[in-house]
């Protein structure tokens, strides 16, 4: 087992049940760790929703971790990966001020080179918003920051697993289990 921190990504799989997610995040943050990302939704199942966690950890302790949270009532599985097994994306939404940018002689080029796009323009205002990992979004802030930004936000992590999702196959076995 590897001693070495690494970036890992949580899936927690549970119903939409009240509290739980408090319950998730204490269980986490209780061991003193950062929270890097966090985003929940609807998952590909019917009725089940998806926690997805980014936290810096070592093998040892995201397995421990996983461990625990699996423990949960009303969890029903929770896994973990690596960056190199998810597909992972992050959305930031940037708000710089509308004469600022029109007077900027790249910034059409710093769109382009970002691949972002305006989603709003206001007279005072425009809304700007790009994709990607968080290094990317952080790039993009720091070179409008040049030309002002009055807000900016961004996403949870969201992910897909690079594997078949693995709650699927967990739930054929645990069916097959209770059938048999």
């Amino acid at each position: 087992m590897s001693s070495k921190i690494e970036e890992y990504t949580i899936t927690v799989f549970t119903e939409n049940r009240t509290g739980l997610l408090t319950r998730v995040v204490g269980l986490i943050t209780k061991r003193h760790i950062n929270i890097e990302s966090l985003s929940v939704s609807k998952s590909s199942i019917e009725g089940i929703h998806r926690f997805t966690i980014a936290v810096m950890l070592t093998e040892d302790r995201i397995r421990k971790l996983v461990s625990q949270i699996d423990k949960q009532v009303d969890v029903l599985k929770a896994f973990y990966y690596t960056n190199a097994e998810v597909v992972h994306q992050e959305l930031a939404l940037y708000k710089v001020p509308a004469q600022a940018f029109f007077e900027s002689k790249n910034s059409e080029q710093l769109l382009r080179a970002h691949s972002a796009k305006i989603l709003s323009m206001e007279p005072d205002y425009i809304v700007i918003e790009k994709t990607g990992h968080q290094h990317e979004t952080e790039q993009l802030l720091e070179e409008l920051r040049e030309i002002g930004v009055y807000e900016f936000v961004r996403s949870g992590r969201v992910a897909i697993v690079k594997p078949m999702e693995r709650l699927n196959n967990y739930l054929r076995s645990v069916e097959t289990q209770f059938n048999n």
